[in-house]
C-alpha cells in the first residue's frame, strides 16, 4: 500500500491528515475554553455562596466626619447586619483620596475590601495626578450610593442676588472675585472652573486644606463665592451669614425646591458629587452582584432615607452596570473640563 501513495495519492493523504488533525485541535480548543469558562462560573457561583466566611473592610479615603465616612458607616451598619458579618470601616486619608484608593486597588480581588469614595477619587484624580493604579481598569463599580449638588453662594457685601448678577459683576472685575474651594481638583473647585468656561468669566481659586475654613472665610469676607455642598452651606444660609444664589443640578435640588439652578441662567450647565462603592477588579461577578443587591437594599430602608433627608442628599442605588456607565460620562466630562480650564494637580 506504502508504494501507491506517490505523487497525488501522497498529496491528498497528507492533506486529509492536516485537516483532521487541524479540525481535531480547534475542537480541543473550544472544549479546554468551554470548560476553563464553566469553572469560573462555577467557582464564582460557590463564592457567592459562601461569601462572606469573614469580617469585611469598608475604606473610607478621608478623615472622619465626611460626607462619605457617614455614608459609609451607615451602609456597614446595615452590611452587617444583611451578611451576618462585621464590617469595619477604615479611614485611610491622604493625597486627596488616592491613599485609600490605592490600597483598594491593591487588595486581593475577593470582596472582602470595600471602597466608598465621590467623585474625585473615582474619576478627577486621574487627569490630575500620576497614579500608581489605573481608576478606569483596577476598580470594579459595586453601586452609586447619593448625589448631592453644590450651592453657589456669595458673601452678603457683593451685590448679586442671582446667578446673572453674578456674572455681570464678575465680567466688571475680571479675577477680582475669589472663590474658596477644599482643595485642587475637589468639587467646589471643579464647580467654579465648569461656571468660568461656561459663562466666560474669570475668578480667582483659593484653595483649602479642607472644606472647613471654606464658608468660614466666606462669611468672613476673605472671599467672595463659594461653591459648597448643601448640608455644610445651609446653615450659613439661614444664619444670614451668606447669601445663597442657585444650586449646581441640572433640575431643582428636592431638598431646596424654591432655589433656581445655575442650568436656569447658564444652559446646560450641571456638577453633582456623589459617592460611590467599588472594590478590586477581577472580583467575582457573583460576588459583585451580592453586595449590590445588599447595598441597594440597605439604601431603601428607612433610616437611610431619614439620613438623605437630614444630610440633605439624594438617594441614587441602580446596578453595577449603571453605574459604570455613569463612571464612563464622568471621566469624559471632566477630562474635558480639566483639559479647558486649565487645572493642575498639586506637586
Amino acid at each position: 500500500m506504502g508504494s501507491r501513495l506517490r505523487g497525488n495519492d501522497g498529496d491528498i493523504f497528507r492533506r486529509a491528515w492536516k485537516y483532521f488533525a487541524r479540525t481535531t485541535l480547534q475542537r480541543y480548543e473550544v472544549l479546554r475554553i468551554l470548560g476553563a469558562v464553566l469553572t469560573i462560573t462555577t467557582a464564582s457561583v460557590h463564592a457567592a455562596d459562601t461569601y462572606p466566611t469573614r469580617p469585611l473592610r469598608l475604606i473610607v479615603p478621608y478623615f472622619t466626619g465626611g460626607t462619605p465616612d457617614l455614608q459609609g458607616r451607615a451602609l456597614a451598619e446595615h452590611l452587617r447586619t444583611r451578611l451576618a458579618q462585621p464590617v469595619v470601616v477604615d479611614n485611610r486619608p491622604g493625597a486627596n483620596g488616592s491613599i485609600g484608593v490605592g490600597l483598594v486597588a491593591r487588595a486581593p480581588a475577593d470582596g472582602y475590601t470595600l471602597l466608598i469614595a465621590p467623585v474625585g477619587p473615582w474619576v478627577v484624580n486621574a487627569y490630575l495626578y500620576k497614579l500608581p493604579y489605573d481608576l478606569r481598569n483596577d476598580i470594579a463599580p459595586v453601586i452609586q450610593v447619593s448625589s448631592v449638588p453644590a450651592i453657589l453662594a456669595v458673601h452678603p457685601g457683593v451685590p448679586a442676588h442671582s446667578v446673572k448678577d453674578l456674572i455681570a459683576v464678575a465680567k466688571q472685575k475680571p479675577g477680582e472675585l475669589f472663590y474658596a474651594s477644599a482643595g485642587i481638583g475637589g468639587f467646589g473647585h471643579t464647580s467654579g472652573a465648569l461656571f468660568c468656561v461656561m459663562t466666560g468669566v474669570t475668578m480667582t481659586h483659593v484653595p483649602h486644606k479642607g472644606a472647613v475654613g471654606v464658608l468660614t472665610d466666606l462669611a468672613g469676607g476673605h472671599v467672595q463665592v463659594s461653591f459648597n455642598v448643601s448640608s455644610s452651606t445651609i446653615p450659613f444660609v439661614k444664619a444670614g451669614r451668606v447669601r445663597a444664589l442657585a444650586t449646581t443640578g441640572k433640575t431643582r435640588f428636592e431638598h431646596l425646591p424654591d432655589l433656581p439652578t445655575v442650568a436656569e441662567t447658564v444652559p446646560g450647565y450641571e456638577n453633582l458629587t456623589w459617592n460611590g462603592v467599588g472594590v478590586p477588579a477581577r472580583t467575582p461577578a457573583a460576588v459583585i452582584e451580592r453586595l449590590n443587591r445588599e447595598l441597594a437594599a440597605s439604601l431603601q430602608t428607612a433610616e437611610m432615607k431619614e439620613t438623605a433627608r437630614i444630610e440633605a442628599y439624594t438617594i441614587i442605588g441602580g446596578t453595577p452596570a449603571q453605574f459604570a456607565a455613569h463612571l464612563k460620562a464622568e471621566h469624559a466630562k471632566y477630562a474635558r473640563l480639566i483639559k479647558d480650564a486649565g487645572i493642575k494637580g498639586a506637586d
